[in-house]
């Protein structure tokens, strides 16, 4: 099977080079690696352009102007700035891949190896590991059984299935919930890891609350459900004030009836498949 993995860049100098030397020795060989850089103001272009030199497989494309900051949005944009440049129809499967992800060595060969095993698995993928205190931990932003966006390996039948990726705060959870709705599974690898050098929790950590308002209405989820998350995720923050941002986040967008990036068919799903899960997880 052919590999295709998107790297976006942005700013990513500090870890950079180690991050790549771990792509280059994957000991799986029929990979193609195409490096975006999103217009970086630090020395990213240079670490990339001088680390690809004499290496057919890396492909560099340098994007001169950063698009409005749109977290979720944005991401995927630089992603298919570096999709549209090949022929992704060659490739049996495609991988979005983060720059500041170190990769154990056999990373891609068990992801591949597992699409061949099982013709109905559409996504794959391992656990994002932190240093946490001196030690690698599990990094407690998503559980084990989600794939984080920064290291998802995707069919290239399923990737299609589902439209892609949406442009929107959430992607890396539609995804998973269209590819249920077109009929694949979603495995995780769970112990195979990698180690993500620049750990997500602090990015975001003054507009979290809100952010999953947001989050909670683009993936579609009805009022019940946006309550239930809302005040779960509050109970493991210990934030009464975080379930009140949150809420009155989605009640908002909600109300203005704000534009989501999936049709009613898939609200409906989505809305039907999550209810399933939630009660299955309370026992009726």
């Amino acid at each position: 099977m052919k590999l295709l993995v998107i790297i976006p860049v942005y700013n990513e100098a500090e870890f950079l080079l180690s991050c790549l030397e771990s792509f280059e020795n994957q000991t799986y060989d029929k990979i193609t690696w195409v490096i975006v850089n999103d217009a970086s103001t630090d020395k990213s272009p240079e670490i990339i352009q001088n680390f690809i030199k004499d290496k057919p497989n890396f492909q560099y494309l340098s994007l001169n102007h950063r698009s409005e900051h749109s977290p979720g949005a944005k991401v995927v944009r630089t992603f298919y700035s570096g999709l549209n440049t090949v022929d992704y129809s060659q490739y049996d499967a495609i991988a979005k891949l983060d720059a500041d992800i170190i990769l154990p060595p056999d990373y891609y060969k068990i992801m591949i190896n597992t699409l061949k095993a099982n013709s109905r698995v559409g996504m794959v993928g391992g656990l994002v590991y932190t240093k946490q205190n001196g030690v690698w931990a599990h990094e407690g932003v998503a559980n084990k059984n989600h794939i984080r966006g920064a290291i998802k390996t995707y069919r290239r039948q399923c990737f299609e299935d589902i439209g892609g990726l949406r442009e929107t705060l959430g992607w890396d959870n539609l995804d998973v919930l269209l590819s249920h709705m077109k009929g694949w599974e979603v495995r995780v690898i769970k112990d195979i890891w990698v180690k993500l050098l620049k750990p997500t929790a602090h990015v975001y950590k003054d507009t979290k609350a809100e952010k999953l308002g947001k989050y909670y209405y683009n993936i579609g989820l009805d009022y019940g459900l946006a309550f239930i998350s809302s005040a779960k995720a509050a109970w493991i923050d210990k934030s009464v004030k975080n379930f009140f941002i949150s809420y009155r986040t989605y009640v908002k967008m909600s109300v203005k009836k704000t534009k989501r990036e999936i049709t009613p068919e898939e609200i409906k799903f989505i809305r039907k498949f999550r209810w399933y899960e939630t009660l299955q997880k309370i026992g009726l």
